[in-house]
């Protein structure tokens, strides 16, 4: 069978058994396999969600965005939406689906915005990227790109050490980039916010070829934060200094 089967979006493949020919579903090819993991801790209070889910939804259904999937050699890339908090808190909120055009991007970012919103105690990164990376198994997509894109407003304080997390995930051939969210309004039992957390995000979370992070520099921002991000991500690309984003070291 020679490459053309890719290049017509064929997802039909015979595997011989025994002798049998039985018929089975091969992935289909995508130009990225893209989990977007976001941060709903105890840390993020009711408002900070909402923009959040808000923030997703305006950046999906942006018309640069459309045109972008549409841009890439296959024109579709496959995605899911999943929320974390502590170590024992990771969930599907969305699940993998086909982007390709117009509608199925709207009923994707609709699915972000339907979903009930919940919440827990703790931030446990190392946990949302170890989940995150197991997702791409057995997912029915094949993409030229396997990308976990990490969202949250704190460091690190469950879990084993994120950069263990980390360099497993790109040891497996995974980019990790980040979108911290930076500001200074105290957390909802009344602790500070962390600072210095896009330095933290650069040093222990990015990684993999090409990675990089890309600040808000406040909920209220992160819808333009995660337009760009998203942009980047499916076109391929990496922010200049000038832009707000920062590059991340491949060899992590």
């Amino acid at each position: 069978m020679d490459g053309s089967w890719r290049l017509a979006g064929v997802a039909v493949a015979v595997l011989v058994a025994g002798g049998a020919g039985v018929p089975v579903l091969a992935d289909t090819p995508v130009d990225l396999e893209l989990v977007l993991a976001v941060d709903v801790s105890g840390s993020v209070d009711a408002e900070e969600g909402r923009l959040q889910r808000e923030g997703y939804v305006a950046a999906l259904t942006d018309p640069k965005i459309q045109a972008a999937i549409r841009g890439g050699p296959f024109g579709r890339i496959a995605v899911t939406y999943v929320e974390w908090a502590g170590d024992s808190f990771q969930r599907i909120t969305v699940p993998w689906t086909l982007l390709s055009d117009h509608g199925s991007v709207e009923a994707f970012a609709s699915s972000i915005a339907e979903s009930p919103t919940l919440s827990a105690q703790w931030t446990s990164i190392s946990a949302a990227i170890d989940f995150s990376a197991r997702l791409f198994n057995d997912n029915g997509f094949e993409g030229t790109r396997r990308v976990i894109d990490v969202s949250g407003d704190g460091v690190n304080n469950r879990g084993r050490p994120v950069q263990w997390a980390r360099d497993e995930a790109v040891a497996a051939g995974i980019t990790i980039n980040g979108l911290p969210i930076l500001n200074d309004r105290p957390n909802p039992w009344g602790g500070a916010a962390p600072t210095n957390l896009d330095g933290y995000y650069e040093e222990h979370v990015i990684g993999g070829p090409g990675a990089f992070l890309v600040p808000a520099v406040s909920f209220d921002a992160f819808a333009d934060a995660i337009l760009s991000k998203l942009l980047l991500e499916i076109s391929g690309l990496t922010p200049d200094h000038g832009a707000g984003g920062r590059t991340g070291l491949a060899s992590r």
